[in-house]
């Protein structure tokens, strides 16, 4: 659903008042968000950064009381895609025992964003994720073993995202986030007649967060609660029914 994320302070009034769109999210989009989906008794998946979940423990003993899943998001909001494999190794592990320190549990979820090469095969090896998310690549999950043992990947999105209020031609309006996602979610309702989807949505406290954007994502939610057969969920709850109902044994066997 969502993200925690704590940004990189930068030199210069210009950046600083960049850093405080990133505080927003903490200090007010966060709340907005947690109302709107707890008033509704949906559940959701954060994807938290550990140095930024270390820093806001009343949001995280929030998401806790709310049950919902808190995945990781790595160690630092950075870009890996020139780390090497060894220091990348080394924010995986730093992230693991932050995230359990501070939320009582090991994380089983994982969602780098801006990954490398190495990540998978490091999460992989890491042991004890049940799923990543660093996948665009289907509309349900599917497995892979190119690391020596199968691994599920439960595909985040890019278009379902308020990610893009933030990019040329993206969303100028709540009603034009709105309109998106009801498209997307008609479409694949009519295509569950026949197999079932699944619609990721992503979401930012800083940015549905705003007063504006968070309407039109309310409408949404309200919107998909009038259709029947609609599962509303966690990814730690489709990873978990993916491992129980298609184990990756099924698709060896095709």
């Amino acid at each position: 659903m969502s993200e925690i994320v704590s940004a990189v302070p930068l030199a210069g009034q210009r950046h600083m008042n960049i850093e405080s769109c990133y505080e927003y999210g903490s200090r007010a989009g966060f709340w907005r968000l947690y109302r709107l989906f707890t008033d509704r008794q949906i559940p959701v998946t954060v994807y938290g950064i550990a140095m930024a979940l270390a820093r806001n423990p009343d949001a995280v003993a929030a998401m806790l009381e709310a049950d919902w899943e808190i995945a990781s998001h790595g160690y630092r909001w950075i870009d890996y895609k020139d780390f090497s494999e060894s220091a990348e190794r080394e924010h995986i592990q730093q992230a693991i025992a932050i995230h359990t320190q501070v939320t009582g549990q090991r994380p089983t979820g994982w969602y780098t964003g801006r990954n490398s090469p190495h990540t998978r095969k490091l999460v992989v090896a890491a042991g004890g994720f049940l799923y990543d998310s660093d996948s665009y690549a289907d509309d349900l999950p599917y497995w892979t073993d190119n690391y020596g043992k199968p691994h599920l990947v439960v595909p985040y999105t890019l278009d379902n995202n308020d990610m893009r209020f933030a990019t040329p031609q993206g969303f100028n309006s709540g009603e034009q986030f709105f309109a998106y996602l009801r498209d997307a979610f008609d479409v694949l309702y009519a295509e569950g007649e026949t197999a079932p989807k699944m619609m990721s949505v992503g979401l930012h406290c800083r940015i549905v967060g705003r007063p504006g954007r968070a309407a039109a994502l309310a409408r949404f939610l309200d919107y998909v609660r009038q259709h029947d057969r609609v599962w509303l969920c966690r990814g730690i709850d489709i990873a978990q029914h993916w491992h129980q109902h298609h184990p990756p044994s099924d698709y060896q066997k095709k």
